[in-house]
């Protein structure tokens, strides 16, 4: 038997077997990190330099940006490093500092489109009232308090996981680090402090769930109250990209941690985990981006500019 005291690294699961597929996983990694860099730099620098998007919906997107950005940052470039150099370690501080990051922008994320729903609600429900609950003091509070409930949420499963023995090995069932994988490991896995502090998480989750389902029963209750079919076209579908990031989020997250034991197979457990956690902030500036004319027309700008100078 081994303890926590003992191990100076973990071994991640090996995305391929073969040299070949080692490379395309590699390849496919990033295609993909390349893809959320340029989305979500774009958005960051279009919202960030300018000025007619300095608006609370906008102000939001960028934070979201921010949250996708560090989740890539977080998992891809080590399981790339692995891929290309034909290795599957990580050291004990790096597995923590995996830990603590992904849950931190996960977990913000969250937050954000939470927040983000809010602003949807308020701009369609209240909309006389936006400029007074959606200031720029309550839009920086809101924000500063979803990514402060991203870092406590990541500080407390991240001290609590790795201040537990561990006697089981020192190999993870995953491509990157994570609190299910290192419970695995340990001596105790039905401890009570993580099935405490597990708990709080899904009751906040499930709030935050509840909350974006009622307040999105509230909005398309407005929006068919709405007299001209314009109107009503417009409201939806300016609603349209959160509510389709929110499914995307909360699909993917279900799915991939809270599926039957009798469909679970390491391919399909694989496929879950990039789906979750590599795919969406990919895909999130897409979809934002499409149906935002306003933000297109600022992105062409942008980039306009840029060549012309260079």
């Amino acid at each position: 038997m081994s303890n926590s005291s003992s191990i100076s690294h973990f071994l991640l699961l090996p995305l391929a077997d073969t040299r070949q597929l080692q490379l395309l996983h590699f390849c496919l990694f990033l295609g993909i990190s390349l893809a959320a860099l340029l989305g979500n730099g774009l958005i960051i620098s279009t919202v960030a330099c300018g000025h007619h998007l300095h608006t609370p919906m906008f102000f939001f997107l960028l934070n979201l940006a921010l949250s996708d950005l560090g989740c890539i940052c977080t998992t891809v470039p080590k399981a790339m490093h692995n891929s290309l150099w034909d290795t599957r370690t990580i050291s004990y501080s790096g597995c923590a500092a995996q830990i603590f990051f992904f849950l931190f922008f996960i977990s913000a994320g969250f937050s954000l489109l939470t927040v983000m729903c809010y602003d949807r609600y308020v701009s369609i429900c209240k909309p006389l009232h936006y400029g007074t609950l959606l200031g720029s003091r309550a839009c920086a509070h809101m924000a500063a308090a979803a990514w402060a409930s991203g870092f406590l949420n990541a500080l407390l499963h991240t001290a609590n996981t790795f201040s537990l023995p561990l006697c089981h090995g020192n190999a993870l069932g995953q491509f990157f680090c994570e609190v299910p994988q290192i419970l695995k490991l340990s001596c105790s896995y039905s401890n009570l402090r993580e099935i405490w502090l597990l708990a709080v998480s899904v009751c906040l989750a499930s709030g935050c769930f509840v909350f974006i389902v009622f307040s999105y029963v509230k909005i398309f209750r407005a929006v068919l109250r709405i007299p001209s079919e314009q109107g009503r076209h417009k409201a939806f579908f300016t609603c349209l990209p959160h509510l389709v990031v929110v499914t995307l989020f909360i699909s993917t997250g279900t799915f991939s941690y809270l599926k039957l034991p009798s469909i679970s197979s390491p391919f399909l457990d694989l496929g879950l985990s990039i789906l979750c956690s590599v795919v969406p902030p990919a895909l999130n500036p897409l979809i934002y981006s499409l149906r935002n004319q306003e933000l297109k027309a600022a992105v062409w700008k942008l980039m306009t500019r840029w060549f012309q100078k260079h």
